[in-house]
This record gives structure tokens, sequence and C-alpha cells, in this order.
């Protein structure tokens, strides 16, 4: 069934973790044996031949820089031009990857359109493009909001405002507090641009903010459900209604700490907190049931976005295992239409009303 994921760190595997992502899985990880620099060396889930593999034609890719101010503990830059150039060289990487006929960019609903027709003409996908809506994980890099407009012009089609921790415009998961006249600002020129809102990540603060000053689409490109793992990383029910209210879409996420409750870092296994693919379907269904169907869920996996085979479903080899969800869905009683929906017709829904 063709797939769509919302949410694939691309760019930063590529630039940040220096994997070549045009080869396989398998390749990825040989070439990693012995490395120790980050934990989830030669445990890699992602690359776009394995993308092809599992019928996952049209991806939502990330940039993502983080600003961090002095005396922020989390990883990032020290200033926001220094984040806006990371960010473009991220964005030369996927232009790179379309010159050589590994990637497309999809920027409207023409090229949605065409590119769905190609996906679907019955011909192999192994030398297919792999299109591509690009987001901005965390707005810090944006030096001022009138670099929106120069991002639009180059493809930046959806902005998560914040990501973890204190952000320039919002605050994100872990941090509390508002948006404030900076974020409000951001989300007026998103508005007049028609760029969708993430609101992954967003603290619930600047979640309330956020959904109360913007009137443009919404969705949540990779978020789970609080009542089920109890972090501010996860929506509550009531920001999920509000959601669904906005008729937004809730892509679910493969990060096994999000899935599970009691994960410890460094000690939990997928095995050993039994964190399977149906733990997502777990999520996804709570969301129906607050929605009494199923026109709000899609996935948003989130592989390898800085996490491997050692945090994520223990079913999960690569990426292309997506492809048992639909199974999985059918188990818990969801119709084949609903099927469709998780795995692409939800997210397409959404794209058409917003690009239209």
């Amino acid at each position: 069934m063709f797939t769509i994921d919302a949410h694939l760190d691309l760019s930063m595997n590529a630039m940040e973790w220096n994997r070549d992502l045009r080869q396989p899985v398998t390749r990825l990880r040989e070439r990693e044996k012995g490395m120790t620099d980050k934990p989830d060396r030669a445990k890699a889930t992602v690359s776009l031949p394995d993308l092809r593999r599992g019928n996952i034609g049209l991806v939502v890719a990330t940039q993502i820089a983080r600003f961090v101010a002095p005396g922020n503990p989390l990883p990032g830059w020290q200033s926001p031009e220094q984040a806006w150039a990371q960010t473009q060289a991220q964005q030369i990487w996927y232009k790179t990857m379309e010159e050589a006929g590994e990637m497309v960019q999809i920027r409207d609903l023409a090229g949605l359109e065409s590119h769905l027709a190609l996906w679907n003409d019955g011909t192999p996908n192994e030398q297919k493009p792999v299109g591509y809506i690009l987001s901005l994980e965390g707005a810090d890099s944006l030096v001022t909001t009138a670099y929106v407009e120069r991002a639009y012009e180059y493809g930046l089609r959806a902005i998560g405002p914040a990501h973890y921790g204190p952000g320039r415009y919002a605050q994100g998961t872990d941090a509390t507090g508002f948006m404030g006249a900076a974020g409000q600002a951001l989300l007026r020129e998103m508005e007049r641009l028609n760029i969708i809102l993430d609101a992954t990540h967003l603290c619930d603060d600047s979640f309330w903010e956020a959904l109360s000053h913007f009137n443009g689409p919404v969705w949540a490109s990779h978020n789970n459900c609080r009542a089920l793992v109890n972090h501010n990383r996860q929506f509550s029910d009531d920001q999920i209604r509000e959601l669904i209210a906005r008729d937004a879409v809730i892509g679910g996420a493969l990060d096994a700490w999000m899935m599970v409750p009691g994960w410890v870092r460094g000690q939990s296994t997928p095995e050993s907190t039994n964190c399977n693919l149906a733990v997502m379907v777990d999520h996804l269904d709570h969301i129906c049931q607050l929605a009494g169907n199923a026109n709000h869920i899609g996935i948003g996996s989130d592989l390898d976005g800085a996490f491997g085979k050692e945090q994520c479903p223990y079913d999960l080899e690569t990426i292309a295992d997506l492809e048992k969800i639909p199974d999985l869905l059918r188990q818990r009683g969801y119709t084949d239409d609903d099927v469709a929906k998780v795995m692409h017709g939800n997210w397409l829904r959404f794209l058409r009303k917003a690009w239209r």
C-alpha cells in the first residue's frame, strides 16, 4: 500500500550522522560497525532504498537546528545565524538528492497529484524518486520573521515553532511558557504564506496560545498520547480533541520512550518493555476513540531521529516494515477504507484541503 511518513529527519542523518542515504540500511550498518560516537551507530533503520522497498513514496522531511542560549545544556548552535546556516546545508543536501534523481520536492497541489500518479502507475518503484514536503522542526534558525518568506521560496511548507526546551519563538518539550510577541509574529507570517503549523513539541502553554492565534492548517506530524505515556511530550486528550476540531491529522511516532511508559534511556530495551508496532496502534486507536472515526491519524514515524534499533519497536528492522501496520489495524477491526486513511489517505485529504 502506498504509504506517507509525515516526519523523517533525513538531512540531519545525512549531514550530522554522515550517512549516505542512497545506500540500503544493511550497508549503512556495516559502514558504522565499531563506531561509538553516537548510541545508535550501526542501528540505522532509514534509507532511500528502504523507503522505496516499503512503498513509502512521500515523506515530510525536516530541516532542524536549535539555538541554545548561555546556560542551555541542550546540543545546538550558539547563534540563530549559525543555526540558519546549518539548515541551509541540510536544504542543499535535499537539492543534491533531487539532482541525483533520488528525491523530488512537493510544493503544491499539482506537484502532489503528479507524484501520486507516478507512484501508483503500476510500475516497479525501485528507481522512482521519493517525494518530500519540506518542514522546519523548531523555528530557532529563522533569524527574523523575514526569513520565513525566504524559506517559503525554496519550498518550506510546514513549521513546528518549538523543539526541545526553550525556543526563540515558542517553548517546547520539557519547557513551559508562552510564545509571546515573537511567536505570534511568526504565526501571522506563516498564516499569510499558508504554511502548515506543526503542533508537535509545543509545550502546553505554547500549544494553546498557538491554536488560539493561528487560523491556517494545523497538523501534528509525530505525536503520541499522554493518556498512555504520561509525559508532556505527548498530547493530552483535551489537546487531541482540539486538534480533531481543527481537522488536523496526528502522526503516530515510533520512538520507544514515547510509546511505552517507564522507559529508562540506556537501560530499557524494546523487548523488555514489549514495545512493538502494535503499541503504536494503541496510540492511534486512542485518538480514534476520541474522534469517533479514523479520519485524524496517520504515520509520522520519526525513525532515526537520533535513535535507531535500540529504541524503536522490536518487530521493525527497517522503515520498510511500516507495511506491517495495515494487518495490525485490520486485527483491531479497522476496515480497508480506514487502513488506507492511516497509511496515506488522511495526509492526502489534509494537503488537498490546505493547498487547493
